[in-house]
């Protein structure tokens, strides 16, 4: 079996991989990180997002040999050594944009490249660019207000839902 070697979460990862391998499988299985979800196996979800070469890429539509020698970002790499959140997912704790969870490490992650390339989206860019993300629990309200937090907007006047 070949071997990739590639960078996650700031450190060098590799294993030896089937060429089916897909960078899903391989974050979970290979390299224990388990935050990546696997939901739909189509593609429909979004709940495997992450970040490779600083793009938002469903992790079950690329293989790992694909990866190799790039860098790959999980939400593992989101909060902080220490422990203390990230803008988004502090967001998300705060507004509630989460009831189960599952769909929620897509989402951020997905979040997270929305506000590199526009830091200040409106209701409707944040709706139109998780359109790839599904979530079963909370009817996207909070969801959405909390992305407009993270991106430091005033969501006072945003009823709860």
């Amino acid at each position: 079996m070949p071997e990739v070697k590639m960078t996650v979460n700031g450190k060098p990862a590799s294993g030896q991989i089937e060429g089916r391998t897909l960078l899903v499988d391989f974050l979970r299985e290979n390299l224990g990180l388990t935050g990546t979800h696997v939901g739909c196996d189509t593609s429909q979800c979004g709940a495997c997002v992450v970040h490779v070469e600083g793009r938002a890429v469903k992790a079950c539509t690329m293989f790992a040999a694909e990866a190799e020698g790039m860098e790959v970002k999980t939400i593992e790499a989101m909060a902080e050594p220490d422990g203390t959140l990230h803008p988004i997912q502090a967001a998300f704790q705060d507004h509630h944009g989460l009831q189960c969870g599952f769909c929620t490490p897509g989402m951020v992650m997905s979040a997270a490249a929305l506000l590199k390339d526009n830091p200040t989206p409106t209701e409707a860019e944040v709706r139109d660019y998780l359109e790839g993300n599904l979530c079963r629990c909370t009817g996207y309200h909070n969801i959405v207000k909390a992305i407009l937090a993270a991106s430091g907007q005033d969501v006072s006047k945003i009823a709860a839902e």
